[in-house]
């Protein structure tokens, strides 16, 4: 990712790059609602190999979506926003912007 954008810009994209390539990715995978560090880990190594980056900016990534509430975290356990499992069971795209809206809609 770019270094020169603001504080803000990278952490969004972060979130976004996160979301896009392993979260939404990994909960299609494994067709459920939760992953473990594990699973997000071997997830985020497979990614960062095939698109030659640093583990950096999906760690910080996870830790930004879990700020927003898109994921929570039990333990060592992160899972989806109830709002998202629809897209879930429904196997649909689910993108950064469609997940932080629905989020956002208490």
């Amino acid at each position: 990712m770019l270094s020169e954008k603001g504080k803000y810009a990278s952490a969004t994209q972060n979130r976004r790059f996160v979301w896009a390539e392993i979260v939404w990715p990994l909960i299609l995978e494994i067709n459920d609602v939760a992953f473990s560090l594990k699973q997000f880990q071997d997830k985020r190594d497979k990614i960062c190999k095939e698109k030659n980056i640093t583990i950096n900016v999906p760690s910080r990534g996870l830790a930004s979506l879990l700020q927003k509430g898109i994921i929570r975290k039990e333990g060592t356990i992160y899972s989806i926003h109830f709002r998202l499992i629809p897209y879930m069971r429904l196997r649909a795209t689910c993108d950064y912007a469609t997940a932080i809206r629905e989020v956002r809609l208490k």
